[in-house]
Formats: structure tokens, sequence, C-alpha cells
């Protein structure tokens, strides 16, 4: 399992592979064809009402994984077009947050590498 992460404001490289879009919002001024983004999964991202409770703030990093968690246990037909993406190649996770360690996409990437190869 192959899962990059990049801001969305980055260009996009060869070696991304499929580039799918984690935000449930479209990233601020960002085109279409720079974002270069092959899907766009609003479900896989945290609820509005966690993504602003967090507001990534990292003194709530820890319970902000907690709760996403608990939401992506709850739905997960989200993560079959990530899984399936996974299966054909590296992944990489487009996320508009200016924040690089503590954002959704930190968060998703670690739910998945939990439930793909679980110690």
């Amino acid at each position: 399992m192959t899962i990059h992460l990049k801001r969305a404001y980055r260009d996009a490289e060869k070696g991304d592979g499929t580039r799918i879009l984690v935000e449930r919002l479209w990233p601020r001024g960002l085109s279409k064809e720079r974002a270069q983004v092959d899907l766009w999964l609003k479900d896989a991202a945290p609820s509005t009402e966690l993504r602003k409770w967090f507001g990534h703030d990292p003194s709530r990093w820890r319970e902000f994984r907690r709760r996403y968690f608990l939401e992506l246990r709850r739905r997960p037909e989200a993560l079959q077009p990530l899984l399936a993406a996974l299966e054909h190649g590296p992944v990489t996770f487009i996320y508009g947050s200016r924040e690089e360690r503590y954002n959704a996409a930190v968060a998703l990437r670690d739910y998945l590498a939990t439930q793909l190869h679980p110690s």
C-alpha cells in the first residue's frame, strides 16, 4: 500500500499515481485543471461538524482521530473507491490544509494502514 500526501496547491507529478481529493470542500481558489484530481471523495472526509470542531488544532489531534475513525467505521462504503485505487498502484491523497502534520488526509492514511495491516 503506497499512499502519498500532497497539498492541493502543489503541482502534480508522475509518481503521484491516482490523485484523490479527500476533502469535503473544494480547495479555495484552485481550478480543476490545476488540481488534476482523478477522484473527489467527499464522503471519505470528516463530517462538517468534526472538521469545524478540530480546526487543525494540534491539541485536539488525538480526539479528532478517534472521532474521525469512528465516522469512517460507520460508513465503510466511503472507503471502497480508495481501496480499489490502491489495488492498481500508488495513490496520493490531496488535501487543502496548510497544516501538513495535523490534517484529515494524514488521519485517513493512518486509519487505512491500521485496517489493512493490523498489528
